[in-house]
C-alpha cells in the first residue's frame, strides 16, 4: 500500500517548540516529523479511548490553564454550572501568577462526562487536561 504523505504547516509558540525539540532529542527520534506523527497518532488515540467511555462512571478533569486570559475563568465556572449534574466538587490551586490547577470530581454517565471534557479541553487558555474515569461497577464498596 502506498502512502502519500502530506506537508502541513503549524505555528507555534518558540517555547513550545524548543521543548518539544529537547523532548525528541530525548527520546531518539530522527525527526521533528516522526515527532509530530507520533504526538498525532497518540492524540487519535486518546479521542478513540474517549469515544468508548460508556454507562455510569466516577471520574476527574484535572486541568492547567492560564487563568490572566480573559473569560478562561468565567467559561469555566459557567460550563461547570451547566453540569452540576454531573459535578461533585472541584478544587483550584495557583499554581503561577498566570497559572491554575483546577481537578473536577464527577459521576455519571460516560457519555456526557466525555462531552463535559471535550468541552473544557477545547478552551483557548487550557493549556493541559487529562481525563481518568472508572465505570462505577468496578469501584469496591
Amino acid at each position: 500500500m502506498e502512502r502519500k504523505l502530506m506537508r502541513i504547516g503549524v505555528s507555534l509558540p518558540g517555547e513550545l517548540l524548543d521543548k518539544f525539540d529537547k523532548t525528541l532529542l530525548k527520546r531518539g527520534y530522527s525527526s521533528r516529523s516522526e515527532g509530530i506523527r507520533d504526538a498525532i497518532r497518540t492524540y487519535n488515540q486518546h479521542y478513540e479511548w474517549m469515544q468508548q467511555i460508556k454507562g455510569k462512571r466516577v471520574a476527574t478533569i484535572s486541568i492547567v490553564y492560564d487563568c490572566s486570559k480573559k473569560g478562561v475563568a468565567s467559561t469555566l465556572a459557567s460550563i461547570q454550572h451547566e453540569n452540576m449534574d454531573l459535578i461533585n466538587s472541584s478544587v483550584r490551586v495557583h499554581v503561577e501568577p498566570n497559572s491554575c490547577f483546577e481537578v473536577i470530581i464527577l459521576q455519571g454517565e460516560g457519555e456526557k462526562i466525555t462531552e463535559l471534557t471535550e468541552k473544557i479541553l477545547s478552551l483557548k487558555g487550557v493549556k493541559h487536561s487529562r481525563l481518568t474515569t472508572v465505570p462505577e461497577e468496578k469501584i469496591e464498596k
